[in-house]
């Protein structure tokens, strides 16, 4: 056995083995599993990670079985971020000012919400595409649990502008309004996109729209002729690595900035809020890379 495949393998599940896992709708998809393991192998912590399939009619009864059952923590993704905070104990407080969870910590029987969703991102933007966000006009397609932890992040490091374009106006409007002070800020819907995209230094996708198996499915009907050659054309999805959306962005001339590095760190990040130890990054991102295929 190879020595990926041996710490992939890890030991037996035992007695002592503590349960964590992701909960969304849909869930299949997901490679948090392999990735969290594979982490928690590489670390010698005796934990299991396991993907459940939770409706919003059961969002309830899962926080309750999570307690009953001495869950060590959960990660949350599409649909239920912003859900899954009535059913928290306590809420950190910027993920009260994002207005979304995406990781939980169980303590003693208290659940304590998190985001590191923002933190991810902006990281991996950094690192991997070299975006300044400093001053620069910024457009984020979507208003839902992802696009709130990530504008808050964003927001943070003092863009010129932030436009959120959403199907329903109302959504954008709400989440415009809940961003830190100081931050110009406008919410619009799909007949302004083109105008917008014209003037952004940085186009985020922060929908669904593009994800395995859906992937001829384009964000909110976007052109990527619209963007300014040299712009970045970012997306979170990471099934598949380069979305079309991005595709069409790299042959306008646009910089393509896959949602690999934002699913890597925001997982790394849980990971040591759950186990104060250090994550093996690169130990997960090899782990990931290997399972989509590349």
């Amino acid at each position: 056995m190879s020595e990926v495949l041996a710490a992939e393998a890890g030991p037996a599940i035992d007695s002592h083995t503590v349960l964590y896992g992701v909960i969304g709708d849909p869930i299949r998809h997901s490679k948090s599993p392999i990735m969290l393991n594979r982490a928690f192998r590489e670390t010698g912590v005796n934990a299991v990670y396991a993907a459940f399939h939770v409706t919003a009619d059961r969002l309830a009864a899962f926080a309750e079985g999570a307690r009953a059952m001495g869950m060590g923590g959960f990660n949350v993704t599409i649909p239920h971020k912003t859900a899954i905070m009535a059913h928290l104990d306590e809420i950190d407080p910027t993920a009260e000012a994002a207005g979304a969870v995406n990781t939980v910590v169980r303590r003693e029987d208290r659940l304590i919400g998190y985001n590191t969703d923002g933190i991810g991102y902006v990281r991996s933007l950094k690192e991997e595409a070299g975006a300044e966000l400093a001053g620069r006009r910024v457009v984020v397609l979507g208003a839902g649990g992802a696009a709130r932890g990530i504008l808050y992040a964003l927001a943070l490091e003092k863009p010129a502008h932030i436009a959120i374009v959403n199907r329903t106006v109302s959504r954008a409007e709400e989440l415009a309004r809940s961003l830190p002070a100081g931050v110009p800020r406008a919410a619009l819907g799909p007949d302004d996109l083109r105008e917008a995209c014209a003037e952004a230094d940085i186009v985020i996708n922060t929908t669904s729209a593009g994800m395995s198996p859906n992937t001829d499915e384009v964000p909110l009907g976007i052109d990527a002729g619209w963007m300014k050659p040299g712009a970045v054309a970012s997306d979170i999805v990471y099934n598949p690595m380069r979305t079309r959306f991005l595709e069409e962005a790299e042959r306008a001339g646009c910089r393509a900035h896959g949602g690999l590095g934002m699913f890597i760190y925001q997982g790394a990040y849980a990971f040591e809020y759950w186990t104060g130890l250090a994550a093996p990054v690169e130990a997960m991102r090899e782990t990931v890379i290997r399972a989509l295929g590349g």
